[in-house]
């Protein structure tokens, strides 16, 4: 009896141990190699199709996979830089399992995969001071406890006298708080360029921008007139004291500067342009417009160009020449032009990625406050 309880105690559990699932293998992913080629693997052993998206190549990228379940894909050599990118498996697209970088957005799952090359980027983290990055939460009695993501310049906290001039940056639509910094590296680009004496030391304000839960999370871009008007309340009456009163900022407009990307750039021009008391630096980072916004949108520059040229120390708008935002925007040169604003454009080559954003941001850093 005893032995006859062994043997199907035995059998019970060798049963159990065939139907274990197999042990996933070990590999890294992404792997960058020295002759900045990419390596890519997931692990996928039941799927049918796994294909590579990324804004590293044009189109999708077929993965294979080998006799143990995982898929893989080598591009390159990658121009260095960072890059969004995510897996497409069986129709379904999904982050990295492997990599802990991901990209913050309520809209889709991609990773990050950085490229350094042999000599570091504007964006890459260096040898030098830091600054600090605050996550910070205000009160909005209509939208409640609104996230933002702060940065004060190194040594902000020894010198307890000086003041700064700031800068509010803000996200495209369904990014969020975070983007600038995990995507954009906002902070490391200052870190870099006030060490090299190309940027003054600067706050950086980076809020959350979409009027939620009073908008809702999918309702279109954050240029969207019924988030404009939620947003610029809430900057003016509750964003903007709790800067000041938690901050050492300089109060003239003289050292307030505001910028953004794609539908965030339409919301940094809409609030910057209308508020000219409050801000001289006004920028956009493809910024999100139609031609049939125009008027509205800009109603207080329009009606008076010569005093906005006075207003301004610069209006300054960049935009890849592949970016789908480019022909709104050449439009509104065309209108800016006739109405004889000043301003100042910089097309790039690429599109609508942020890429550019870093790229735009550490051109008019080096503009700012000067």
């Amino acid at each position: 009896m005893t032995q006859k309880i062994f043997n199907l105690a035995f059998l019970f559990i060798w049963a159990s141990v065939l139907s274990q699932p197999k042990k996933q293998p070990e590999f890294i992913s992404p792997q960058v190699n020295i002759d900045n080629t990419v390596a890519f693997k997931l692990y996928a052993p039941n799927a049918n199709s796994v294909k590579l998206n990324s804004q590293i190549e044009n189109g999708s990228v077929d993965m294979v996979k080998d006799e143990s379940g995982v898929w893989s894909a080598t591009i390159g050599p990658v121009k260095p830089d960072m890059y969004p990118y995510a897996f497409n498996v069986d129709g379904i697209q999904l982050a990295d399992p492997k990599n802990t970088n991901i990209f913050p957005n309520e809209g889709f799952q991609n990773s990050l995969v950085e490229i350094t090359g042999n000599t570091p980027l504007v964006h890459t983290i260096q040898n030098v001071p830091h600054g600090t990055l605050s996550y910070r939460f205000y009160t909005s009695p209509e939208l409640g406890q609104r996230p933002v993501v702060v940065y004060t310049p190194p040594g902000y906290e020894l010198d307890t006298k000086n003041t700064y001039p700031v800068l509010y940056l803000l996200h495209g639509t369904t990014d969020t708080e975070e983007t600038w910094t995990k995507v954009g590296r906002a902070n490391s680009i200052l870190d870099n360029l006030i060490a090299q004496g190309k940027a003054k030391p600067m706050i950086i304000v980076m809020p959350y921008g979409r009027a939620y839960p009073t908008i809702n999370k999918s309702a279109g871009s954050l240029r969207n007139w019924d988030n404009l008007q939620e947003i610029k309340k809430d900057f003016l009456n509750h964003l903007f004291p709790f800067i000041n009163k938690n901050y050492r900022i300089k109060k003239d407009r003289n050292s307030h500067a505001i910028s953004g990307f794609s539908g965030g750039g339409g919301t940094s021009l809409y609030i910057g342009l209308n508020n000219p008391e409050i801000f001289s630096w006004v920028f956009g980072f493809a910024p999100g417009m139609l031609p049939n916004e125009f008027d509205r949108n800009n109603a207080l520059a329009f009606e008076n160009p010569n005093q906005t040229n006075k207003n301004l120390n610069l209006f300054w708008i960049g935009v890849g020449k592949d970016d789908f935002t480019y022909t709104a925007i050449k439009d509104y040169f065309k209108v800016l032009d006739n109405k004889g604003i000043k301003y100042e454009s910089y097309i790039s080559d690429g599109g609508h990625t942020w890429m550019n954003c870093k790229l735009y941001l550490s051109i008019i850093a080096q503009k700012l406050f000067k």
